[in-house]
């Protein structure tokens, strides 16, 4: 079984270079857990750094974080269905919102719960995801702010995560125009303007995060240490917590063209031929993991003379070229991981999880 692997002294650092960051910014923050798909064993990792606050967008996973630390603050951080309502509020102290009909739901689930529920208002700055556009969130919120058991500690914003819109200062002092106007027509404080997720860290790093933006919500930063505009490891960080070991189950030497007639493949795709590469041979390798597991587009071979040639479903394959450095079956090969790698493989119950 192929083995996904956790450093522990490496996720520590880079949870030690983010608390740094943040306290000296003044800036709050807390972990997004949803690529660990709920695994105890990561998540009691996770909880044990320190960590006060979990991020979701799986009402389970937030159990998960309840059953190993009630006291964990807990945040759901995707518009809820109307059928999970009911769990959302049991599980989550805080949920990111932008529909009114649902807040209403959660707000008559808060009282049948005798729970204080509290929310992040979403805000639409360009990326077009969830969020209440600018010219609708007065009026949104004045009818938010009538509903019994409901907390606004913030307003939010998401970025990057659709259509690839960027965070820019001009965008977060509009945010924070809002929350202004808010508070003065209202006379409510609101505690949090939560400026977004691991692609803003650079504009703190470079000094251009706007006074106000006082909350973060981190995970793909924490895990790969990785600047998301520059697209390169943060100084002082990890960009490999997280490695994919898996073992070779068949090496032998063979065509690097295959012959016969060419048709689809079950993924649709039909192999173009180089003809350069008639009569020639590498060795091949035949790895236990699929595309059940993983697509190898987010695989980064450690060895850098390892060539990912293909998948199918159950095996990925490898080129190692004449095999100077003597594989053998039965060994292992490893992998860094991209993000939506590491999401796949976390939620594979085929691969095992470890912690070193």
């Amino acid at each position: 079984m192929a083995v996904l692997t956790l450093n522990r002294e490496k996720l520590q650092t880079n949870f030690l270079r983010m608390k740094g960051l943040f306290d000296e910014h003044n800036v709050s923050w807390g972990v997004v857990s949803k690529m660990l798909c709920g695994n105890k064993l990561f998540l009691q990792e996770l909880i044990s750094l320190g960590i006060t606050e979990v991020h979701d967008s799986r009402i389970s996973n937030l159990a998960m974080v309840k059953r190993l630390n009630r006291d964990v603050q807990t945040v759901y951080i995707k518009p809820v269905s109307k059928k999970n309502v009911a769990k959302m509020v049991e599980f989550a102290d805080v949920s990111l919102n932008s529909e009114l009909e649902t807040i209403r739901m959660i707000s008559e689930e808060a009282v049948y719960q005798d729970k204080k529920h509290k929310i992040i208002i979403m805000v639409e700055t360009g990326d077009l995801r969830e969020g209440v556009m600018g010219e609708r969130l007065v009026d949104f919120y004045a009818e938010v702010f009538q509903l019994p058991n409901i907390e606004v500690i913030g307003l939010g914003t998401n970025l990057n995560c659709l259509n690839g819109v960027m965070p820019s200062t001009d965008k977060l002092i509009q945010l924070s125009l809002y929350k202004q106007i808010i508070e003065l027509k209202f006379g409510r404080e609101i505690p949090w303007l939560s400026a977004g997720t691991s692609v803003t860290i650079p504009l703190m790093l470079s000094h251009q995060l706007p006074i106000g933006i006082n909350h973060f919500r981190v995970g793909e930063t924490l895990y790969f240490g990785v600047d998301l505009v520059k697209e390169e490891t943060i100084e002082g960080m990890h960009g490999d917590v997280l490695e994919l070991h898996a073992e070779i189950i068949e090496l032998q030497e063979k065509p690097l063209l295959p012959t016969g007639v060419l048709g689809s493949n079950p993924r649709g795709e039909v192999t173009e031929i180089d003809e350069s590469l008639y009569g020639k041979t590498s060795f091949r390798g035949i790895l236990d993991i699929g595309l059940l597991d993983v697509s190898p587009q987010y695989l980064l071979p450690i060895d850098p003379e390892i060539e990912i040639l293909g998948a199918s479903s159950d095996m990925l394959i490898v080129n190692l070229g004449t095999n100077q450095q003597g594989h053998k079956v039965g060994e292992t090969l490893s992998f860094r991981l991209k993000y939506m790698g590491a999401l796949s493989l976390l939620n594979s119950n085929y691969i095992e999880k470890a912690l070193v």
